[in-house]
């Protein structure tokens, strides 16, 4: 019977999933897992991009452990590829590989003022308060008002952490370094703008519901938004996540502070639908000092067209959370205007062609694009697993697929690596920091400390 050595760059949930519908597969031969991660711990996104107050995220991390925990599969991580470990190293010692490495980086936007100061990308913000290990300590939170550009759960992420209170953050894994940081926050309105109508929004209900129960928040939406064209009234007639939108939308046209008046909290998140971006503008020292956009109305098919009409709100920061956008890899095919490894359903292509790369397959976001849920992620890991089993006859012949020889050669390299052990290390090590301070967990934060941690050192 075949033995299947096989590397799974990136240990997020699509590397995870991938893993363990490979070892679930029909038995044509025995199959050894290596997964790398960058980090020092896994889960990637779901540990890294998704704000903290999600609970339910809880429960992924909980599948995703119990795949690890199996002991099925090895662990290696701050090992990063390209540095620690190359694309030659991997075919010396494996059968063929699976990139996962996902989209983390913010898609670029060409608009004018996008670079001033105080215009950042989503992508950024997330991983700072996320405790991304790799990214600065403090985050500049002095701008009263702050427009959040896109109308998806990034942006709904995002508005909501910046509106709601640091207190009220305090029973979730936040790091101390970020709750310093939002409980200095000057913020006392949080804009978010879409270009097109409250019917066409792409974040899910619940993400929307959040927003209304902030304690101290008021979330205000504008009456001029909500007269519908007839594609708008068919999408909430025929969709039931569109319905439920609507359905919370006009809820809140009834509460106090809906167009702007009559609220009492101290701060204010506002919903602005029919936005088209037009300038960041800044002010004479290159800071951020206005959101200039032009009013769209429906175009009675799902779409937006100019009004011509011109607006301006003063604003001190913008994020833009207008999609995740994937990093290239050495030696790796990469599709520079789409963000992904070129690929025939996970099967990597060769730059320019239609060439299959033999042993080379990829999944999750960096297949496919920074789109879809967890589910997705699962279907997607089918597909090329399927490839990866049917094309046995084109795999990699490594010259030293030994189990010894991935340890030794990153302890030659001085590669301090973590392992499954060293990342139960750390995870009982956050949940004793919150224990202390009567929370559910505090994440580690510097990389160095995350790395002490799990080799126990």
């Amino acid at each position: 019977m075949t033995q299947l050595r096989l590397a799974i760059v990136g240990a997020g949930p699509a590397g995870i999933y991938a893993a363990d519908i490979l070892l679930k597969a029909e038995r044509k031969f025995n199959v050894a897992i290596d997964l790398f991660e960058q980090l020092p711990a896994p889960y990637g996104l779901v540990r890294y991009g998704v704000a903290p107050d999600h609970p339910r995220i809880k429960g992924i991390i909980n599948a995703l452990r119990d795949v690890l925990d199996r002991g099925d599969i090895r662990v290696f991580g701050n090992v990063r590829f390209g540095e620690d470990i190359t694309l030659d190293d991997l075919k010396r010692h494996y059968h063929a590989v699976i990139f996962s490495t996902g989209a983390v980086r913010d898609t670029t936007l060409d608009l004018p003022g996008i670079d001033a100061e105080g215009s950042y990308g989503a992508a950024d913000f997330v991983s700072w308060f996320d405790g991304h290990p790799d990214v600065p300590r403090e985050w500049p939170l002095e701008a009263e008002s702050v427009a959040v550009l896109g109308n998806g759960n990034v942006a709904l992420d995002v508005a909501r952490m910046l509106a709601k209170h640091a207190d009220d953050l305090l029973p979730t894994e936040i790091p101390a370094n970020v709750y310093d940081g939002l409980k200095a926050s000057k913020v006392t309105d949080v804009h978010v703008f879409g270009r097109r109508g409250p019917a066409q929004v792409k974040f899910t209900p619940l993400e929307l519901r959040e927003l209304g129960e902030l304690h101290d928040v008021d979330t205000v939406v504008y009456d001029e938004d909500f007269d519908y064209d007839q594609a708008s009234l068919d999408a909430i007639a025929s969709n039931k996540q569109v319905m439920v939108i609507d359905r919370v939308l006009q809820s809140w046209r009834q509460r106090p502070g809906a167009n702007g008046v009559g609220g009492e909290a101290s701060r204010r998140l506002h919903l602005h639908f029919y936005a088209k971006p037009v300038e960041i503008v800044a002010d004479d020292e290159g800071r951020v000092s206005a959101f200039r956009y032009e009013r769209t109305r429906p175009d009675g098919q799902g779409g937006v067209v100019g009004t011509g009409e011109i607006r301006e709100i003063a604003i001190q920061a913008m994020y833009r959370a207008i999609g995740y956008f994937g990093s290239p890899l050495p030696g790796v095919p990469f599709d520079e205007r789409h963000g992904v490894i070129p690929n025939h359903e996970g099967q990597i292509l060769r730059a320019g062609s239609n060439d299959v790369v033999p042993g080379a397959y990829t999944t999750g976001w960096i297949k496919r694009g920074p789109v879809g849920l967890i589910g997705h992620t699962k279907s997607d890991a089918m597909e090329t697993v399927r490839h990866l089993i049917n094309d046995q006859g084109s795999w990699w012949q490594p010259e030293d697929p030994s189990e010894a020889a991935i340890p030794a050669l990153l302890a030659e390299r001085g590669v301090r690596y973590t392992d499954l052990d060293g990342w139960h290390n750390l995870d009982q090590h956050e949940l004793a920091l919150g224990e202390a301070e009567g929370r559910v967990r505090i994440k580690v934060v510097e990389r160095d400390e995350m790395v002490r941690v799990s080799r126990a050192e």
